[in-house]
């Protein structure tokens, strides 16, 4: 925690030595993309897409799920993606997985997680069938596979959210499913003309 503290202590100055303006950023926020991606600690949106602070509406989640829209059982996923869309007005929304992905490997292996019964919970809405098709895929320690399957489930989810079907529909909203490869730092995008997520 100490190397955590003292760049937080120093990062006023660091940050205005490399031009950022806090004064425009107090003045509101117009983010280009709402980014959906998993909570693991190797995932750093702003690092991979090189967004500066401002750019970017985070929604981060175990395993990148995105629960079904619903007002009788809100919840802070659904409204973060109902601000970012009919408040903010993103233009772009991300889903990005990543490979080495504990949520989605303790799915496809049928992990036992009673341990964690918010976490199996939390879980318990993905469907270990729809990721894992292949058995070598279940000892895939990437699990790029489940996970890019994954992704595109989550996607679909969103497309059920009533003001991501307005803007879909309207063409004012594009969506994306992209992956992340943890251990190269490659960045892939789903090319629905191919069936396939390939290198942006």
């Amino acid at each position: 925690m100490d190397p955590l503290q003292e760049r937080a202590r120093t990062f006023r100055d660091r940050a205005a030595r490399g031009g950022l303006e806090f004064a425009a950023l107090a003045a509101g926020q117009s983010p280009q993309a709402l980014f959906v991606t998993c909570s693991d600690s190797r995932v750093v949106p702003s690092l991979i897409t090189g967004a500066d602070p401002g750019d970017l509406f985070e929604l981060r989640t175990a395993g990148n799920i995105v629960p079904p829209y619903s007002v009788e059982q809100p919840s802070g996923e659904v409204a973060t993606v109902e601000y970012a869309v009919d408040v903010l007005g993103v233009r772009d929304v991300v889903v990005c997985g990543h490979s080495h992905c504990g949520a989605v490997g303790a799915v496809v292996r049928g992990d036992d997680l009673s341990a964690v019964p918010a976490v199996r919970g939390w879980l318990a809405g993905t469907d270990p069938a729809a990721l894992a098709t292949e058995a070598a895929e279940v000892f895939d320690p990437a699990v790029a596979g489940p996970v890019q399957r994954h992704v595109l489930a989550q996607l679909d989810r969103l497309r059920h959210y009533p003001g991501i079907a307005r803007r879909t529909a309207t063409g004012d909203l594009r969506l994306h499913a992209w992956f992340y490869e943890v251990h190269t730092g490659l960045v892939l995008a789903h090319r629905p003309e191919a069936g396939a997520f390939l290198p942006l």
